[in-house]
């Protein structure tokens, strides 16, 4: 019998409940933490952890963790309404049915093209961490994997899973790898033959599961099939559009310093540009991209829910307790099996806190210094937050992005499980060996 969660609403509810509550019973502490003038972020002084008066949530606090949430991350949410209207607008023309089905059509390798796509979202998810923009892709995919003889397993795997393997392991990811050497205090590109090799053996497992899984996923009834006639010159150029706006992001992301902010311009003007060559008027493309981001809005929401939940657990100021009672026993561990323990310490701590960059910033300033205490390379460190909190981004129920996914594609989490669980245990391999050529 595959286990059922509730609606992913009631789940991260329930979840911003259960942090509150935890305001009540882990006593409450911080560590000290100075500015770093690069980043404008808070980093934590090592060895720094003391007690403080606590400070539980009460009713009101609980009410206002999730509106809260929700402005905290606004930047995200903007940015699934935004991507995810220009592509629904998109979908609305034709000419993505159109496109996908003169593809599938054409091809007489299914597995290629599972393969392709796989890579090219493990290549997105390396550059620029790409994961909740993925929300708005769900439908394309979804479309693509039925068109294949496949179904919302393998749509799922071949989008936001390879994303996550290559978001995990990609060496040039400035929102977790980046960040976590700079606050590990190494260079911007420690070892890269080693990283480079970890990134092509955790997406070539990662392919390789999906493909030896793709005869056990169910093809998808339910989906409309792509559409018969040939696509256009124009519905080439529609895709286009809506494309184009992640070259320049991908630039930006790399040197440039830019955030979900900038993306949400460039898929504003985008998604006007849709409706405008499509043959609306402007007031026509106005509403219908508004509407288009109807479809958007529960996603949006998960994700603010799911902010709502470090709310709570920042609030009640026992965060740092929690990271303190996971990281304190490594130190008594010999070298390399606290090095491979970091691993499972780091999967823990994001189940509570879903942001890569924000963990990396927690947890760097005192793992690496923990990495020099057991005798390990920091490098060690980070692959352990790479490989524990990078991978576990396929897999928490707290992860509002993953939630809207699944709720999107039709796929319990359950059911999501039975395929992930597996496939992250394999890519993890690759994790551990790294930590072990890096030690």
């Amino acid at each position: 019998m595959t286990f059922k969660l509730p609606h992913p609403f009631v789940l991260l509810l329930s979840c911003v409940a259960v942090a509150v509550v935890l305001t009540w019973v882990i006593p409450a502490g911080q560590y000290e933490r100075r500015a770093d003038a690069a980043t404008g972020r808070d980093v934590v002084v090592p060895g720094s952890y003391a007690r403080v008066p606590q400070t539980p949530i009460g009713p009101v606090g609980a009410l206002l963790a999730v509106p809260l949430g929700i402005v905290a991350g606004a930047d995200v949410i903007l940015v699934i309404l935004l991507v995810g209207g220009a592509f629904a607008l998109l979908d609305a023309t034709g000419a993505l049915g159109r496109l996908v089905g003169g593809l599938v059509g054409s091809n007489r390798h299914p597995r290629v093209i599972v393969a392709l796509v796989c890579l090219a979202f493990a290549t997105l998810g390396a550059l620029e961490n790409m994961h909740e923009e993925i929300v708005a892709l769900i439908p394309v995919v979804l479309v693509l994997s039925r068109g294949l003889g496949f179904g919302a397993v393998t749509a799922l795997a071949m989008s936001v899973g390879a994303a996550v393997v290559g978001s995990a392991f990609g060496p040039t990811n400035p929102f977790l790898t980046g960040i976590a050497l700079r606050f590990a205090e190494m260079p911007p590109l420690s070892q890269p033959g080693l990283r480079f090799g970890l990134l092509a053996a955790s997406v070539a497992v990662w392919i390789a599961w999906t493909l030896a899984m793709t005869s056990r996923d169910d093809v998808m009834p339910e989906v409309t099939a792509p559409a018969s006639s040939r696509p256009t010159a124009r519905d080439g150029l529609l895709l286009a559009i809506v494309i184009t706006p992640f070259i320049p992001y991908v630039y930006g992301v790399l040197r440039l310093d830019w955030g979900f902010n900038e993306l949400s311009g460039l898929f504003l003007v985008a998604g006007f540009a849709v409706g405008l060559v499509s043959g609306r008027t402007l007031s026509e493309t106005a509403t219908a991209f508004l509407k288009a981001m109807e479809t958007m809005l529960a996603a949006g929401l998960f994700v603010g829910l799911a902010r709502a939940i470090s709310v709570a657990l920042s609030d009640g100021q026992i965060l740092d307790t929690i990271l303190y009672s996971l990281a304190t026993p490594l130190a008594q561990a010999p070298g390399l099996v606290a090095a491979v323990l970091m691993v499972p310490m780091q999967a823990l701590l994001h189940v509570p806190l879903v942001s890569n960059s924000g963990q990396a910033v927690l947890t760097m300033p005192i793992m690496a210094p923990l990495a020099d205490l057991v005798g390990v390379s920091r490098d060690a460190a980070v692959i352990g937050l790479q490989t524990g909190a990078g991978l576990m981004d396929m897999i928490t129920p707290t992860n509002g992005a993953l939630l809207a996914m699944l709720l999107g594609a039709k796929v319990s989490w359950g059911r999501w499980m039975q395929f992930a669980v597996p496939g992250a245990l394999l890519v993890s391999l690759v994790g551990f060996a790294g930590i072990w050529l890096a030690g």
